[in-house]
């Protein structure tokens, strides 16, 4: 694995060992070497080795390279971006906690990740030589969770929280166990898909608590799914965890109906249920990734009725400033009059439609 974060007094010579890397592995060219510098100099870089199998180098717009081989595009930060963009910090009462909705709590025992993605909206938290959580800091976060009656759900994220030990998870998993008023727990991870040896029988042992667990994975492209990726949910899913998955919405890399339509049929026929397709957040550095909000409108309509309902997955934006998620996909229904729409349906037909409460008789 190459993985290099940039942030110490020895930064130069660190981003230089991160660039090295990928130039002897061949995934950047001596052109691009200066610049690939730079960007690790900020960014966290890291590619697992199941990735860097899964890339084609003869293909310039491979869809995985995209996803984790920096560029110098990495250093073009427009006006907009943020350095916390959906406001974590002001919505975290104490460290590894983020505590937005009322009913549920983000918990981050870790900042390291299997990979780092390029369009990453935790960038500057996560990678080498990113603090995770201490035991005495995980103990505060768990005493946290319990002090909360309010928290029913737990949502484990980061950083990837698959990278733990299983002797660290066992040890967080039961403690949420023993907090009455939890009654799910929900990992978000890319593991399963970069660094599928991890799911293994002890590691299942470790998270599997008498409590609903949920298990939402990150993939943005069909080509991620390999055989050990397939081998990798299956066992977590005949082991009793549910999978959903979350998808960022990719320039160059699935921004497309092909590809999205591919990935969720394919997701669904593996047991996994598309859950949020996600618009790129205003992470600073990752604006050649981002569509417009009207592009992602139009590749949802063009999924709409054609793959199942079981295919379709929530678009969503995640407002800046810790608003939270919000789904922004098209509207099928206009008002006309009260009580009076027009609907159109997926082959962009109107038709009229009235729910207005019309009297009986003359009475």
């Amino acid at each position: 694995m190459f993985t290099q974060k940039a942030k110490t007094a020895d930064a130069q010579e660190r981003a230089l060992t991160a660039a090295s890397h990928l130039l002897a592995a061949g995934l950047i060219e001596e052109k691009n070497f200066a610049a690939v510098a730079d960007v690790a100099r900020i960014f966290g870089i890291g590619i697992s080795s199941q990735m860097r199998r899964l890339i084609d180098d003869e293909n310039r717009e491979d869809p995985i390279a995209a996803q984790f081989v920096p560029t110098s595009a990495e250093l073009n930060v427009t006006e907009q971006e943020l350095h916390d963009p959906i406001g974590d910090e002001s919505h975290s009462p104490m460290p590894g906690i983020v505590h937005r909705y009322p009913d549920r709590v983000l918990f981050m025992p870790s900042t390291a990740c299997a990979v780092y993605c390029r369009f990453c909206f935790r960038r500057e938290t996560v990678g080498a030589g990113s603090q995770g959580l201490n035991d005495e800091e995980v103990d505060a976060a768990l005493a946290y969770i319990e002090s909360k009656e309010e928290i029913w759900e737990v949502i484990l994220s980061g950083g990837d929280p698959f990278v733990l030990s299983p002797r660290r998870l066992e040890k967080i998993m039961l403690r949420l166990q023993g907090i009455a008023h939890v009654g799910v727990v929900r990992f978000h991870t890319r593991v399963p898909v970069v660094r599928p040896d991890i799911i293994d029988e002890a590691f299942i042992r470790a998270i599997k608590i008498q409590k609903a667990v949920y298990v939402t994975l990150h993939i943005n492209h069909v080509q991620e799914m390999s055989e050990e990726a397939q081998h990798a949910c299956a066992r977590l899913i005949d082991a009793g965890f549910p999978m959903l998955s979350q998808t960022v919405l990719l320039k160059n890399v699935n921004a497309d109906a092909d590809s999205l339509r591919t990935l969720f049929k394919r997701l669904v026929e593996l047991r996994v249920k598309p859950y949020y397709l996600h618009h790129g957040d205003l992470a600073r550095g990752t604006s050649h990734f981002r569509t417009s909000i009207a592009e992602g409108q139009e590749l949802m309509r063009a999924l709409r009725g054609h793959i199942s309902g079981l295919c379709q997955a929530t678009y969503v934006l995640d407002i800046p400033g810790g608003h939270g998620k919000v789904p922004i996909g098209p509207n099928y229904l206009s008002e006309t009059g009260p009580g009076r729409f027009v609907v159109c349906d997926h082959r962009n037909q109107s038709h009229d439609y009235s729910d207005a409460v019309l009297p009986i008789g003359n009475e």
